[in-house]
């Protein structure tokens, strides 16, 4: 029972410090998850990331569930992800019942331009972080800019660009093994 807690308690955190969605908390993950409780490490953060982007739903849920799953069981993804969900549901409720009358006031938009901002920076961070992690020989390279040339000169689909680079991934990477 005391892991359980520890997983809802571990997951409220979470979700309580974290803005900016999910790759704009990787940087929480990896201080509270992956240092302090040494559940996981940034590879398998990283392979859950994945997993999560071509699934349905909120990456960081589908992270919390991952995580939650790996300790717990089915009960404890369920428990990490209503955890993680729990900061978000209060604080946007409170959001929603202040912000109709707050919204149009100078210093509400001034706000949320640095709390853009910030979140910018730390999404940032997040790339930065990830980039450096995939690259870790130069097939790797080759992928990430072809993908990224498709994506941003071609605008080809993200789903077509997942499937493809997985399947080039299966390709070049099992062969080198």
């Amino acid at each position: 029972m005391k892991e359980y807690l520890d997983l809802l308690v571990t997951f409220i955190k979470l979700g309580a410090l974290t803005f900016g969605g999910g790759y704009a908390m990787i940087p929480v993950v990896e201080r509270e998850l992956i240092k302090k409780k040494a559940w996981t490490d940034m590879d398998e953060v990283m392979n859950y990331y994945t997993i999560a982007q071509v699934t349905p739903g909120v990456i960081a849920v589908n992270l919390s569930t991952f995580i939650g799953y790996k300790r717990k069981g089915p009960l404890g993804g369920a428990i990490a992800t209503i955890g993680f969900m729990l900061p978000g549901l209060v604080f946007i409720t409170i959001i929603a019942i202040c912000l109709r009358s707050f919204a149009d006031l100078p210093v509400v938009q001034h706000a949320f331009t640095g709390i853009r901002l910030a979140v910018g920076a730390l999404i940032l961070d997040t790339v930065i972080k990830m980039v450096k992690g995939v690259f870790k020989n130069w097939k790797a390279l080759v992928i990430y800019i072809i993908a990224f040339a498709l994506s941003f000169f071609r605008s080809v689909s993200p789903v077509l660009l997942v499937i493809v680079s997985g399947a080039a991934g299966l390709l070049v990477f099992r062969k080198s093994k």
